[in-house]
């Protein structure tokens, strides 16, 4: 699951016009839809190595291939822009944010149908508006607040607590998709820090967990499931640069709502490899999730085009 936030980046038009601008949103949409693919196949890697790997364990390996990816570009960024770092404080709990999300997703994986535990995770912009209100204080209109009560209706749809399957496991997958949308306003609050240490504290955190727990029921792995533990980070480090450059080569208003095509990938990939059938509960729950989401987003993107006005927002 991605851990950025486009959802927060203002729409902007392309600075080129005619067949150049039409070519980069084209290329916009192919890279976003390539790294929702990417992050859906990095779920299902995962779901599968749970089930014989600690989460811990699959923090730590997929973690250190990461960050060997990422040590070029700390080294470019070099220890001035480390000690320099802002709000160290903010930094840190952003960095526990990470930690819960992560191991949440992964352990929630290992019981759930991907589709149902996505399904969690695409109301986060909902639940970054409601948050957003309470904790931080922004402006939040009628309009957007009916869209969090329609989104939060559709959780409870998807949950479907009226049959009794609501178990421990769909509790953990709610947490982590609550931890997910704290890690969204940490890095809205912290969007003066370059992209590099940001990403970087994405990877250190769960890694240096995993360091920690991973010898607790340490399985060792097989040449083939190293490699694919390893794999986990480098495919998820591929799909972060086609999310961030889709939203440099395209307006976030054009890009954003092809993420939603992660549930899809969720169902197709959870019924191939896993054999999951999504309930129709999940199913609805999951459309209304998808329609207060872009409601949301549109409303946001709406009001960064006009002029400030406190009784529009």
């Amino acid at each position: 699951m991605s851990t950025s936030d486009p959802t927060t980046l203002p729409s902007r038009r392309p600075l080129v016009e005619g067949p150049a601008a039409k070519g980069a949103v084209i290329a916009g949409i192919g890279l976003m839809l390539l790294g929702i693919f990417s992050y859906s196949l990095n779920d299902v890697m995962g779901k599968w190595l749970v089930a014989t790997y600690t989460v811990p364990q699959v923090m730590l390996i997929r973690g250190f291939a990461a960050l060997l990816l990422l040590m070029p570009f700390l080294w470019r960024e070099g220890l001035s822009g480390i000690r320099g770092v802002q709000r160290p404080g903010l930094q840190i709990l952003r960095g526990i944010a990470v930690i819960f999300d992560v191991a949440c997703f992964y352990w929630a994986v290992g019981y759930l149908p991907l589709a149902s535990v996505m399904t969690y995770y695409l109301a986060g912009p909902i639940y970054v508006t409601a948050l957003s209100a309470l904790l931080l204080g922004e402006k939040v209109g009628w309009r957007r607040w009916l869209a969090v009560a329609f989104g939060f209706g559709g959780v409870v749809i998807a949950l479907d607590p009226t049959a009794g399957t609501f178990g421990f496991p769909d509790f953990v997958a709610f947490c982590g998709s609550m931890g997910f949308a704290f890690l969204m306003i940490t890095t809205r609050q912290l969007r003066g820090t370059s992209e590099t240490l940001l990403v970087s504290a994405q990877v250190i955190a769960p890694l240096l967990v995993g360091a920690v727990l991973a010898p607790i029921g340490w399985v060792t792995p097989s040449a083939i499931d190293f490699g694919l533990l390893g794999l986990l980070g480098i495919v998820s480090m591929i799909a972060s640069l086609c999310v961030n450059r889709a939203l440099k080569l395209a307006p976030a208003s054009v890009v954003v709502p092809y993420q939603y095509t992660f549930i899809i990938w969720a169902i197709v990939f959870g019924y191939v490899f896993f054999n999951d059938t999504p309930t129709p509960h999940m199913l609805v729950g999951a459309a209304i999730i998808i329609g207060a989401g872009l409601f949301i987003f549109l409303r946001e993107q709406a009001l960064a085009r006009e002029p400030v006005n406190p009784d529009r927002v």
